[in-house]
C-alpha cells in the first residue's frame, strides 16, 4: 500500500530511472503482465505459506490467487515482517493505522491485532484485496480485475474511479502504474507447478469462475458428506458410504464429496442445493447437450433406476473436475471414464 493511499504523496527525483531498474530486476524471466497462475506456491518464506493459502481460501473470487498475494507482499515489503515506511505504513502488507483499523484483526489468535504479525497482516491484505476485486468486477471497467484491485490497494479506489481504470504513468510519477505492472509480471516466480492434473481455466463468467474456484482443491481428499460452501470439512458414514477397510474414514477426513465440491465452486453467486440429485432437479430446466458443454457446466451420472448419484464440473476438452469416491482425491479425468460411461445422465448449466 503506497504513500498515496496513506495520504502522503511524494515525488522522488529520478523516480523514472529507479522504477525502470526495479522493473528490470523484478520481472526478468517473466512473460509480461498477463500471468494466469493456476498452480501452487513456491519461493515464499515458510511462515507466510499457511496464511497466504488461508487468505485465498476465504475469498469468494477466484482472481485472488496465492501467487498474486505473494507477489504483492514481495513488492510491499520483501516479506519483512518488521518493515515500515516514512509515511507510517507497517508490516509485510504495509498498512497504515487508519486502514488497519478497518481490516486488521487478531487472525493468528495471539491476543493482539498487529500489522507486524504475519498472520494478521496477510489475512487483512487478503480481505482488502478480495473486497477490491469485488468492486473491480462490479465496476465493469475494461481491465483485469486483479490489476484494478492492485491499483486500488496502492492508490485508493478513488484513483481507479477517477481514471476509469489503472491510473496512467503520468499519475504520481508512475508509482501506481508500475506497482501494478511489477506485481502482475512477477506472479509467475511464485507459481509452482501444482498437483497432478492441475487445471488452467480460461475465460470468465459463472461457469469458468466456479470451475476455477473448485480447481483450487485439486488433490484434496474425498470425504463422504464432507465440505460446505466455505470449504473442505469432515464427513460422516451412513451405513454404506464413507468407509475404508471397515472403518468410517469420512469422520476423520477433511475434504469434499462430489456435490459439496460443486456447491462450493458456485457459491454464493449460485446457491445450489447440497446433493447431486437435488442439484440436478434445481437445474434440469437448463439442459446442455454433450456437444454443447462449456467449462463449469454440471455433468451427472445416474444408476439404472434413474437416481442421480454423482456430479462434476465440466473442465473442457472432454474432461471433468470431480471428487470421485472414498479413497480418491479431487481430480480432473476424461469424461468418458470418470464414471461408468453407461451411467452418464446428462448436463445442465446453472
Amino acid at each position: 500500500m503506497n504513500t498515496i493511499a496513506k495520504g502522503a504523496l511524494l515525488v522522488v527525483a529520478g523516480v523514472a530511472a529507479l522504477v525502470t531498474v526495479l522493473i528490470a530486476a523484478l520481472i526478468s524471466g517473466t512473460d509480461g503482465d498477463t500471468a494466469d497462475d493456476q498452480g501452487g506456491l513456491r519461493g515464499v518464506p515458510p511462515e507466510y505459506e499457511r496464511w497466504i493459502r488461508q487468505a485465498v481460501a476465504e475469498c469468494r473470487y477466484p482472481e485472488l490467487t496465492e501467487a498474486l498475494m505473494a507477489a504483492q507482499i514481495q513488492q510491499e515489503s520483501g516479506f519483512r515482517a518488521g518493515a515500515g515506511s516514512h509515511a507510517g505504513a507497517q508490516g509485510p502488507a504495509q498498512f497504515v493505522p487508519g486502514t488497519w483499523a478497518t481490516w486488521g484483526q487478531d487472525a493468528d489468535g495471539n491476543g493482539r491485532s498487529d500489522p507486524h504479525d504475519i498472520g494478521d497482516a496477510v489475512i487483512a491484505q487478503g480481505r482488502l484485496m478480495c473486497s477490491l476485486i469485488g468492486q473491480a468486477k462490479k465496476s465493469r471497467y475494461r481491465d483485469d480485475p486483479r490489476r484494478l484491485a492492485l491499483a486500488g490497494y496502492n492508490a485508493g479506489w478513488g484513483a481507479v474511479q477517477r481514471f476509469g481504470g489503472v491510473p496512467p504513468v503520468t499519475f504520481a510519477g508512475g508509482e501506481t502504474f508500475h506497482y501494478v505492472r511489477i506485481i502482475m509480471a512477477s506472479m509467475k516466480r511464485f507459481q509452482a507447478a501444482g498437483p497432478a492434473g492441475a487445471l488452467a481455466v480460461r475465460g470468465s463468467g459463472r461457469g469458468p469462475d466456479a470451475l476455477r474456484r473448485a480447481a483450487r482443491y485439486i488433490g484434496t481428499p474425498y470425504s463422504y458428506g464432507g465440505g460446505t460452501p466455505d470449504g473442505p470439512g469432515t464427513g460422516f458414514c451412513d451405513g454404506a458410504n464413507g468407509y475404508t477397510g471397515g472403518r468410517c474414514a469420512a469422520r476423520s477426513t477433511v475434504g469434499f464429496d462430489c456435490s459439496s465440491l460443486v456447491q462450493y465452486g458456485y457459491w454464493p453467486d449460485v446457491q445450489l442445493p447440497r446433493t447431486a440429485a437435488a442439484q440436478y432437479n434445481a437445474t434440469s430446466d437448463r439442459p446442455v447437450t454433450r456437444s454443447g458443454l462449456k467449462p463449469g457446466d454440471l455433468v451427472f451420472w445416474a444408476d439404472r433406476t434413474g437416481f442421480i448419484y454423482h456430479v462434476g464440473l465440466y473442465a473442457g476438452e472432454n474432461r471433468v473436475l470431480h471428487a470421485p469416491r472414498t479413497g480418491r482425491d479431487v481430480t480432473v479425468e476424461p469424461l468418458d471414464t470418470a464414471m461408468p460411461a453407461t451411467d452418464y445422465h446428462g448436463a445442465t448449466r446453472p
